[in-house]
């Protein structure tokens, strides 16, 4: 029997031979690149290389092995199955585009659209930001370019394309999505010397973009185009688009027109006109061809009037509405509720007022609501509360009052970004209301009215579910009870930015809080109470850009700062306790702009260190330190910065010795080196400061002659007050504020000075100047503030400085002016001056160190970026103004200079009657007429002046009753009449008047009531006028041995105190050597007349 043996393969081997076969197959379907595209990649490298490019920099792996798979190289993407290009992203080739996309005129590039011939494939194709102008035409003409059949996007955006580029694209008819962002089309040229645009020349390219008939997608924002005119062929035109659903034209020129146009579009779904210049009210008429949209975005236009809710009413399938940056008035109308697609609405920014209609509860979809930055009022409607998908809710910056509602915040659990700052809220709440809203990344509050307390430490050890990326609890009362840091922070480990600042924390520095978050960006803790050490983590916090721990106690800066926040951009630590030497460390800091240390015990000189690294600084702020050294010339190499501020140190050197060619500190627009130990002229180098506009340098040793000549023409603040210049006085028509108190000047007011019709701000104190004041002030008629007191002036006050209409503090006072006082005074504003009027306070673009930094958080479909402004305390040197009001000279400052007013003729020779007049200067708030020889009655119309707070006729001859209207001045601090000749009842001691002693009536023998005790009914009523000297009284009454001494013991302490103090403190005892070096060369006459002068100053004071 004949048996046949088959051979048999095990189940294994077989799925061995399986596998193989399978490998075989895909390793046969997965091709490299074809050579066609590989040579083409290599042409466009070369091409690159012909413009004089580092290709090999740019493109690297783009190599000309032949072994070497272009697949694989950066910027091109293949089919993982057929091996061929299909996507190229090459933009910025040639690393050509600057910051903004219009400045990149000087690298125009002209490229050859037959290099893309071979990749018939490619569906995508990024060419933006190589600042191309144009194409390059080669043999075949742009037919060729119609092999790119499958390109369905294509991106040009950043370049410097015009309308006619478009006519030589016209072949890619597959296109799905056109990108054109940030070209020329509008025809528009920037100037790059003026910073300014020229008017747009050109309309939407219609007829070049009616042939793309598949797009879907187009984006023409930033173009400058102006719109497109309504004529039947554009209509006609744009209907060719049919496909188009999504069109942006933000940052261009388009107006309201331009929606009608937009209607021919019969697809669109998506319209962004935010940043264009549309105006005036909307109305049907633009919108009744749009209804088909889903997203609206009008942000930032001017339109105006009442919001649009009644011509919307037919966009049924409208989705997202935003009218942010407007100028819309009114309020919400109640029909709102009708939008029931609406998921997104925002009406930011814009002039809104009223309450809420419970209507706008009505849109159940609603899942972002913006109100911010309005006027809106009354309470949160509790029926919010039924909007159960809200993430985005922001209300901040209105007038909005009442407590949060529980039910309200209970209801918020989808939400990711709530805003409640600014507002009059009031009551206490607590932080854990939200522990079980674990979607939640942004929370903000901060009371505009003092009245929210924000609790977070109730219930105890409570513990969040969410996990944050920003919180602000700014001035909230936060813990008022403990003022601890939140505890639930040590369980926050994404934060980004944290704002605790103005709510009186008591803790040390927090910390662990930037341990515990190494992606922080931004930290504000300014004026708490905290102390200890500034400690920081042991590793570089690469994201972080602000620190602002100003106002604090915090001491102890790390050596190794610099290299902890590398990046940091604004950092303030000014008003703390830090008191060591300004770290190198600093200088590691490469992209500081804001570097603010004022106000510490900071010690010995600025590093070089410093100077080097940072040289992006804007703003560096060190005033009232210790610090010395010689600061100039070595600071001139901070060539970006616009404001320092070096005052109240020990800086020093003689500036007729810095030497400066060409332009120094090119940007600077505010130097502040006042009360630091500058000598010699003030050098030729300040007039290399081209475009400085406050030049503070007050309070120094300063010497010589001064002529506005040698400063920059942009100067129109100007302080150089307690120096030893010396006369003439300089001529400067260009100054809105001269400071020249406490000098040496001498001799008569010239006309020449008085030669500037700008001028606000005069102040002439404490000088030797003589004669009389010229007529031609009279010119002077923007002057709000003329202070001539303590020099020698005499004659009459002249009538002229009755032209001085807008004048709101006038001081004459320790002069020897005669005559009687003008009753022409009652034209003067004195404190009537209208809102617009108050420009007192120095405010200039160009000197705030505001500082803005946007976080890119990209909340909802809002877009809503988190934008933080910041503006360090101390930023401008404020005007400041010394006035004796209320018995003493107080010093007024910045804005509150505009609500100031005030009159001093005081310690001068003036005689005659108080003029009836002066009763009409309704707004003033200080009169002081003392030490002169007016006679006569106080005038009853003085009960006219309703805002006065400080009145005082005191050493004076007036003679008569004090009018008892007077009680009814309710605002009357101080008043005096002592030493007079006055007589009669004091008036009732009511009102005010019942907070008056006896040293504001006596020296009026014939004066009877309280306070003076003086019983009416024994007092002759018809006093005799005589002047009585109070300067009589006969001091040696006194025991000459007790009186020798006491004098004795306390001259031995003062002196052995003065020793003291010189020899601890080397800031007073340089002052004193330098106060007595600088005698040493004045004349033995000046120098007794200068004494004699102030002594009677003292005794007049």
């Amino acid at each position: 029997m004949h048996s046949s043996i088959k051979p048999s393969m095990s189940p294994k081997f077989m799925k061995l031979i399986l596998l193989a076969m399978i490998l075989a197959l895909q390793f046969q379907e997965l091709k490299s690149c074809v050579e066609e595209e590989r040579v083409g990649l290599l042409q466009f490298k070369e091409f690159i290389e012909s413009e004089g490019y580092d290709a090999d920099h740019l493109l690297p792996s783009w190599s000309g092995d032949p072994l070497s798979d272009c697949c694989s190289w950066e910027r091109v993407t293949c089919n993982s199955s057929t091996g061929r290009v299909i996507q190229l992203s090459l933009n910025n080739t040639r690393k050509c585009a600057k910051e903004h996309i219009w400045y990149s005129y000087d690298c125009n590039w002209y490229v050859n659209l037959a290099l893309f011939q071979p990749f018939v494939h490619l569906t995508t194709l990024d060419l933006s930001f190589n600042a191309i102008g144009g194409w390059i035409e080669n043999q075949g003409g742009f037919g060729s370019y119609l092999r790119l059949k499958k390109l369905e996007t294509l991106d040009l955006s950043g370049n410097n394309l015009n309308k006619s580029s478009l006519k030589q694209l016209s072949a890619l008819t597959s296109l799905k999505s056109l990108i054109l962002s940030g070209n020329d089309m509008g025809g528009v040229l920037f100037d790059n010397w003026q910073g300014n645009f020229q008017l747009a020349r050109e309309t939407i390219p219609v007829q070049e973009l009616s042939v793309f008939e598949s797009l879907e997608y187009l984006d023409l924002s930033s173009n400058a185009l102006q719109g497109c005119s309504l004529t039947a062929q554009n209509s006609r035109n744009l209907s060719k688009l049919k496909e188009l659903k999504y069109l942006y034209l933000s940052w261009n020129a388009m107006n309201k027109d331009s929606m009608k146009f937009l209607g021919s579009l019969p697809s669109l779904v998506y319209l962004d006109l935010s940043h264009n210049t549309l105006e005036g009210p909307l109305s049907s008429v633009e919108l009744e061809n749009l209804k088909n949209l889903k997203v609206l975005n009008l942000y930032w236009n001017y339109l105006n009037g009442t919001l649009p809710i009644q011509e919307l009413m037919g966009f049924s399938s409208l989705e997202i509405l935003d009218l942010s940056y407007n100028k819309f008035e009114g309020s919400i109308p109640p029909n709102i509720g009708n939008l029931s697609s609406l998921k997104a609405f925002s009406v930011s920014r814009n002039s809104l007022a009223a309450s809420l209609p419970s209507d706008l509860c009505q849109l159940k979809r609603l899942q972002e609501l913006d109100l911010s930055q309005n006027y809106f009022e009354g309470i949160l409607p509790p029926c919010l509360s039924n909007l159960t998908f809200i993430g985005l809710l922001d209300v901040s910056y209105n007038n909005f009052s009442g407590t949060l509602s529980a039910s309200l915040i209970h209801s918020l659990t989808s939400s990711w970004y709530l805003d409640f700052r600014y507002n009059h809220f009031e009551g206490s709440f607590s932080l854990s209301s939200f522990k079980t809203h674990s979607k939640l990344e942004v929370l903000q509050f901060a009371s505009n009215n003092g009245k929210l307390q924000i609790d977070t430490e109730n219930p105890p050890g409570w513990f969040p579910s969410f996990q944050l990326k920003v919180l602000a609890l700014s001035n909230c009362s936060l813990n008022n009870h403990t003022y601890s840091i939140p505890n639930f922070l040590r369980h926050q480990f994404h934060l980004q930015l944290v704002d605790l600042s103005y709510n009186k924390l008591r803790a040390s520095f927090p910390g662990w809080l930037l341990v515990n978050n190494a992606d922080l960006e931004i930290l504000k803790l300014r004026n708490n109470f905290l102390f200890g050490e500034f400690q920081l983590p042991p590793f570089a916090m690469t994201n972080a850009v602000m620190v602002d721990v100003s106002g604090n106690q915090i001491h102890g800066l790390p050596e190794n700062i610099g290299k902890i926040l590398p990046h940091m951009e604004y950092l303030d630590l000014s008003r703390n306790a830090f008191e060591q030497d300004l770290l190198p460390s600093i200088g590691d800091m490469k992209n500081l702009q804001v570097l603010d240390l004022s106000y510490n015990n900071f010690s010995g000189e600025i590093p070089q260190e410093l100077i080097v690294g940072c040289n992006d600084l804007r703003v560096l702020m060190l005033s009232g330190n210790k610090l010395h050294g010689q600061i100039f010339p070595m600071l001139f190499n901070l060539t970006r910065l616009t404001e320092l501020q070096l005052r109240n140190n020990y800086f020093s050197g003689n500036q007729s010795n810095v030497k400066a060619k060409g332009r120094v500190l090119g940007n600077l627009a505010l130097l502040d080196i006042g009360y630091n130990f500058m000598t010699g002229n003030i050098g030729s180098w300040i007039g290399n400061v081209t475009y400085l506009d406050i030049l503070v340098m007050r309070n120094n040793y300063l010497e010589g002659q001064f002529q506005c000549e040698g400063i920059s023409r942009s100067v129109y603040y100007l302080d150089l007050s307690h120096n030893l210049l010396s006369a003439p006085l300089p001529s400067c028509p260009r100054l809105q504020h001269l400071h020249l108190q406490g000098n040496k000047y001498s001799g008569s007011i010239s006309e020449a000075f008085l030669n500037t019709s700008r001028l606000l701000v005069l102040n002439l104190r404490d000088n030797k100047l003589s004669g009389s004041i010229p007529g031609i002030i009279g010119l002077l008629t923007s002057l709000k503030v003329i202070l001539l007191s303590q020099n020698l002036l005499s004659g009459m006050i002249p009538e002229e400085l009755c032209e001085l209409k807008q004048i709101s503090m006038m001081d004459l006072s320790l002069n020897s002016f005669s005559g009687s006082i003008p009753p022409c005074f009652q034209g003067i504003k004195f404190g009537k001056i209208e809102p617009r009027h108050l420009d007192l306070d120095i405010s200039h673009e160009k000197v705030s160190n505001e500082w803005d930094y946007t976080t890119y958080f990209r909340y909802g479909t809002l877009k809503k970026d988190y934008v933080l402004h910041s503006t360090a305390e101390q930023a401008v040197t404020n005007v400041e103004v010394d006035f004796l009001t209320k018995h003493r000279s107080n010093t007024y400052k910045g804005g509150i200079l505009n609500f100031m007013s005030g009159l001093d003729l005081s310690c001068n020779k003036l005689s005659g009657r108080i003029p009836y007049e002066l009763g009409n200067l309704a707004w003033i708030h200080a009169l002081n007429l003392s030490y002169n020889h007016l006679t006569g009655p106080i005038p009853k119309s003085f009960s006219n002046l309703t805002q006065i707070e400080s009145l005082d006729l005191s050493h004076n001859m007036l003679s008569g009753e004090i009018p008892s209207l007077l009680i009814n001045l309710y605002f009357l601090e101080v008043f005096s009449v002592a030493y007079n000749n006055l007589s009669g009842r004091i008036p009732d001691m009511k009102a005010q008047f019942g907070t008056f002693d006896r040293s504001s009536y006596e020296g009026n023998q014939y004066l009877c009531g309280q306070p003076l005790n003086q019983n009416c009914s024994i007092v002759s009523p018809h006093p005799p006028i005589k002047f009585v000297d109070q300067n009589k009284e006969k001091w040696y009454s006194i025991d000459p041995v007790f009186f020798s001494v006491t004098f004795s013991t306390t001259y031995i302490i003062f002196f052995l105190t003065s020793i003291i103090i010189l020899y601890l403190n080397p800031y007073w005892r340089r002052r004193w050597f330098n106060f007595f070096e600088n005698r040493i060369y004045y004349p033995a006459y000046d120098f007794i007349s200068s004494i004699v002068h102030k002594a009677c100053a003292k005794l007049c004071w």
